[in-house]
C-alpha cells in the first residue's frame, strides 16, 4: 500500500505531455529501426546528407557564435552575476567541480576517440593534404583538439547559461529549455504546445546522443574484457556489460547526485589521470610532449581557419571533394548541439555558488584540458608506435576494427594486463556516469516542480530505457542508424541555440538595469599623494590616517571587542 501511494503521488508531479511525447517519439523512432533496419537505415542516411550538406554552414557558424558569445559573456557585467544567494558557497570542492563537468560532459567517448582519431585523419587528411605526409602527422596530431576543444564546451554552455540563471538568481525550479527561452517567446508561448515540442526535441535528441555512447563503449568494453579473460566478444557478452554497466548506474541514480555521481566521478578522475600518467611515464614521453605543444600551437593558431572550413569547391569540377568538414566537423559540432540541453542542465546544477565567468571560463578550461590530455597522451602514443614501426595501428584498424587498435595500442605497454584493466573500470565508469547524468537530466525535465532531487522511480525509469534502446539496436547494427537520426532532429535546435543565447542576454540585461542600485563596475581614481611614491620625497607605505579611519569604523561597529592594549 505505501509504496504505492508514494509512486501514485509522485506521478502526479509528472509533466504528462513530455513524459509521455518523449517516450512517444522514441518508440516511433526505433520501432521502425527495428522492424525494417535495412530501409530504415537508408532513409536516415539520405536524411543525414540532406543535413550536413545543406545545413553545414549554419552548424559552424552557430559554433563560432557560441565561442565569441561565451567571451562576450566573461567580459561583460553578466559574467560578474554570482549564482544563487549573497552568502552562497559553491556546492562542490573546484577539483570534483572540474571531474563531474568532465565525466559529465565528455564520459567515455574521449578516451575512445582520443586513442583512435588520429588513424582516421591521417589516412584522409584535411585540406587536401597527401596522406601520412609530415604535414598531415601534424593535423592527425591536432584535428583531435580542435573538435574536443573550446568550441564544443562553449556549444555545451549554451544551453546551460540561462538554465543556471533561471535556477540560481532567478529561483525558478524547473529544468527545461522552454522554462530557459521564456524572456523570446514570453509566457504564453513557452507554457504551450510549442513548449512542449520544444523539450521533446531536446529529450530525443539525448536519448539519441546517450544511446551513441554506449553503441561506442559497449563493444569497446566487451572486446576489452574479451582479451582479458580470454573470450570471444559476442552478442551474449555484449549484453551482459550493457547490464552490468547499467545495474552500475542505477545504484548510482538511486543514490542521486551527492551519493552517486559526485563519488564516481571522482574514482573515476583518479583512474584517468593514473592511466594518462603511466602512458606518459612509460611511453616515449618526450615525444608526446613535443607533439602535444606542436598541435596545442597548430590548433590555437588555426582555430578560426578550422572552424571556417567549408571546403566550399569540393562538389565542383576539378575539384577535391574529401567531405572531410561534413563526416567531422560538422557532424561533431551536430552531436554537440544534441548533447548541449544534458550537459548544460548538469553543469546548469553544479554550479551553484559560483560566478558565472568563473562557470564559463571553468567549463570551458577544465573541459577543453580534460580532453587534450586524452588526445595528447594516448593518441600520441599511438602515433610514436605507428611512426615508429613499432605496431601498424593503421592496418589493424582496416583489418579488424577501431576497437582492436585500440586494444591493440595498450598492449604495447608494459603491465599491459593491468592497463586494460584499468582502462575497462574506467570505461565502465564513464558509461555509468553519463547515463546517470542523462538520466537525472530527464526525469528532471519531465517533472514539474523539482525542489528536491527527481523522483527514484523515475530516475530508474529513464535510467532502464535508455539502455533498452541501444541494447535492441546493438543486434540489428542499427545503432549507427539512431545516432543520425538524434543528429537530423538536432536541427531545430539551431534555432533554439539562438533563441538561447538572446534569452540569456535580455533576462540578464533587465535584471541588472532593473536593480537601482547597480552601477557599471566602473573606478574613477582622483586623488592622489603631494609626492609621487617613486620621487625621493615619496614612499610606497600608504598614509597612516587610511588604516586609521578603517580601525575605528571597526570599533563602532563592534562595541563589545576590547581595544587591543599592550
Amino acid at each position: 500500500g505505501v509504496r504505492n501511494i508514494n509512486i501514485r503521488s509522485t506521478f502526479a508531479n509528472i509533466h504528462k505531455p513530455i513524459f509521455f511525447g518523449s517516450l512517444g517519439l522514441l518508440l516511433a523512432v526505433t520501432l521502425p529501426l527495428i522492424l525494417f533496419p535495412e530501409m530504415g537505415r537508408v532513409w536516415v542516411m539520405a536524411a543525414q546528407g540532406f543535413v550536413t550538406q545543406n545545413f553545414g554552414v549554419l552548424y559552424q557558424t552557430m559554433g563560432l557564435a557560441s565561442l565569441g558569445f561565451m567571451f562576450y559573456i566573461v567580459f561583460s557585467d553578466i559574467g560578474q552575476i554570482k549564482l544563487g544567494d549573497v552568502d552562497a558557497e559553491p556546492e562542490f570542492s573546484l577539483f570534483s567541480w572540474g571531474a563531474m563537468l568532465f565525466a559529465a560532459g565528455i564520459g567515455g567517448a574521449v578516451v575512445f576517440w582520443g586513442m583512435v582519431e588520429w588513424m582516421y585523419y591521417l589516412q584522409n587528411p584535411p585540406f587536401h593534404l597527401e596522406p601520412f605526409s609530415e604535414e598531415a602527422t601534424a593535423w592527425a596530431a591536432t584535428y583531435g583538439m580542435f573538435h574536443w576543444g573550446p568550441i564544443a564546451w562553449s556549444i555545451y554552455l549554451v544551453p546551460a547559461l540561462p538554465m543556471a540563471y533561471f535556477l540560481h538568481v532567478r529561483k525558478h525550479k524547473v529544468l527545461r529549455i522552454s522554462e530557459a527561452i521564456r524572456p523570446v517567446l514570453g509566457e504564453k508561448l513557452a507554457r504551450s504546445w510549442l513548449g512542449n515540442v520544444i523539450d521533446i526535441l531536446f529529450i530525443f535528441g539525448m536519448l539519441g546522443g546517450g544511446a551513441t555512447s554506449l553503441g561506442i563503449l559497449v563493444p569497446l568494453i566487451d572486446e576489452g574484457l574479451g582479451g582479458l579473460f580470454g573470450f570471444t566478444p559476442n552478442a551474449l557478452s555484449q549484453v551482459g556489460v550493457l547490464v552490468g554497466t547499467t545495474a552500475l548506474f542505477a545504484v548510482s541514480a538511486w543514490r542521486g547526485l551527492k551519493g552517486g555521481i559526485e563519488i564516481l566521478s571522482d574514482i573515476n578522475m583518479w583512474i584517468g589521470l593514473a592511466v594518462l600518467l603511466f602512458v606518459l611515464t612509460m611511453g616515449p614521453t618526450v615525444f608526446i610532449l613535443d607533439t602535444g605543444l606542436n598541435s596545442l600551437g597548430l590548433m590555437l593558431s588555426n582555430l578560426v581557419q578550422m572552424a571556417t572550413w567549408t571546403e566550399p569547391f569540393g562538389n565542383l569540377n576539378g575539384f577535391e571533394d574529401s567531405g572531410f568538414p561534413q563526416n567531422w566537423t560538422i557532424f561533431y559540432w551536430a552531436w554537440w548541439l544534441v548533447f548541449a540541453p544534458t550537459v548544460g542542465l548538469f553543469i546548469a546544477r553544479i554550479s551553484k555558488g559560483r560566478r558565472i565567468k568563473t562557470m564559463v571560463a571553468g567549463s570551458i578550461f577544465f573541459g577543453s584540458l580534460g580532453c587534450a590530455l586524452f588526445f595528447v597522451i594516448l593518441g600520441n602514443y599511438g602515433l610514436y608506435l605507428q611512426l615508429s614501426g613499432a605496431l601498424d595501428v593503421i592496418q589493424i584498424m582496416n583489418d579488424q576494427s577501431a576497437n582492436a587498435a585500440f586494444y591493440a595500442v595498450l598492449g604495447e605497454l608494459p603491465l599491459s594486463w593491468l592497463v586494460t584493466l584499468a582502462v575497462v573500470v574506467l570505461l565502465s565508469i564513464f558509461t555509468a556516469t553519463t547515463f546517470d547524468s542523462i538520466a537525472y537530466i530527464l526525469s528532471s525535465a519531465a517533472e514539474k516542480n523539482v525542489n528536491q532531487e527527481p523522483a527514484r522511480w523515475h530516475r530508474l525509469f529513464w535510467a532502464f530505457t535508455l539502455s533498452l534502446l541501444p541494447m535492441s539496436l546493438l543486434f540489428l547494427g542499427g545503432l549507427q542508424t539512431l545516432q543520425t537520426a538524434s543528429i537530423v532532429s538536432g536541427v531545430p535546435l539551431l534555432v533554439i541555440a539562438l533563441l538561447l543565447m538572446i534569452s540569456m542576454v535580455r533576462a540578464a540585461k533587465y535584471d541588472l538595469r532593473f536593480q537601482p542600485d547597480y552601477n557599471d563596475p566602473e573606478i574613477n581614481i582622483e586623488e592622489f599623494p603631494e609626492n609621487d611614491p617613486w620621487t625621493k620625497e615619496g614612499t610606497w607605505e600608504l598614509p597612516d590616517d587610511s588604516s586609521d579611519a578603517s580601525a575605528s569604523s571597526d570599533g563602532l561597529s563592534s562595541n563589545n571587542v576590547k581595544p587591543n592594549t599592550p
